[in-house]
């Protein structure tokens, strides 16, 4: 019985390495939690087209919406872990594993990481009548305003939304949230009519509004001052110590994807991102490429861990969650 158990063990880690050795013969998947058209699926795009040319198939992106980006999450998690089924993660996979409570799967367990992409900014912009004329002015501004300030927000569980629940946080005050369905579009065009005080939104976005003047810009939600407004300081800058805020996308595989076919995956990413035209087309709509040490599975995967366990604090601080 021991010896039938082994040699079936031994067939399969035999057929698992003859396929890894072999990948990949056909079509590969890429899920997207997200429309075709938006920031999320035109990435997914850059990246599967680069990745196609250096893995020798196909990469077919396949938009599955709803639940922001959970309905996606689930239907990969449930492939099999082939190498033939990717999931363009994002910074709400993080959020998900507190924000909703009753999901499906495990956002961290039932997936192993590829390696992050590519990262987009966000800028804290407001009304063009507000008051304030910079960033330290705002935070004096909030601080004494509190309820009194609209801060209007892509729905729960969107970026906006979040970046809305961290800045009162670390401002230790509360605004009123204005959440809108469909996204942060419906949000910005109430920003533009004054409507509402404040957005946090990504720069794809924002910088154009703020540089046509329909809209004040006061600060990046980076580490670092980004190229598309240099002009605007950063939270961090301004006194809101290690408040960082990115829409980061990576790709992910199902749990128990050979390791092979998951390094096999993670070269041709850093391949990519290498590739001077993929830098460019991702930076025309705002998107920041990391760095080849960062596009790696042991590197995406402790970043991955150290978002769900900062965005936990924040939420059951906030006391908000989803269904």
């Amino acid at each position: 019985m021991k010896k039938a158990a082994c040699l079936g063990l031994a067939l399969l880690a035999f057929a698992t390495g003859a396929a890894a050795q072999n990948y990949p013969t056909h079509a590969i998947n890429l899920i997207v939690g997200f429309a075709a058209g938006g920031p999320s699926d035109a990435i997914a795009r850059v990246i599967a087209q680069s990745m196609s040319a250096t893995l020798g198939q196909s990469i077919i992106v396949e938009n599955i919406t709803g639940a922001g980006g959970t309905l996606a999450t689930a239907n990969a998690a449930r492939a099999q872990p082939d190498g033939y089924t990717l999931l363009l993660a994002h910074h709400g996979q993080a959020t998900s594993v507190t924000f909703y409570r009753h999901l499906s799967y495990d956002p961290v367990g039932a997936f192993n990481p590829v390696g992050e992409i590519a990262e987009v900014p966000m800028v804290v912009v407001g009304r063009k009548d507000l008051p304030p004329r910079d960033i330290g002015e705002l935070i004096g501004y909030i601080r004494t305003n509190k309820e009194k300030i609209n801060f209007g927000n892509g729905g729960p569980g969107s970026g906006s939304y979040f970046c809305g629940l961290l800045l009162m946080n670390a401002l230790q005050v509360k605004m009123t949230m204005v959440p809108y369905r469909g996204g942060s579009g419906p949000a910005m065009n109430d920003l533009l009519g004054g409507q509402i005080d404040l957005l946090c939104d990504q720069t794809t976005t924002t910088v154009p509004q703020m540089k046509s003047g329909t809209i004040k810009g006061y600060a990046v939600t980076t580490k670092a001052r980004v190229s598309l407004a240099p002009e605007l300081p950063t939270l961090d800058e301004a006194g809101l110590r290690d408040f960082e805020l990115v829409i980061w996308y990576g790709l992910m595989v199902p749990r128990g994807t050979p390791k092979p076919i998951v390094d096999q995956l993670a070269g041709a990413l850093r391949t990519g991102l290498g590739d001077a035209n993929v830098v460019k087309r991702l930076a025309d709509f705002g998107a920041q490429p990391v760095s080849e040490d960062r596009a790696t599975p042991e590197a995406f995967g402790a970043y991955f861990r150290a978002e769900v366990a900062k965005w936990a604090t924040v939420i059951k601080a906030a006391g908000v969650y989803g269904d």
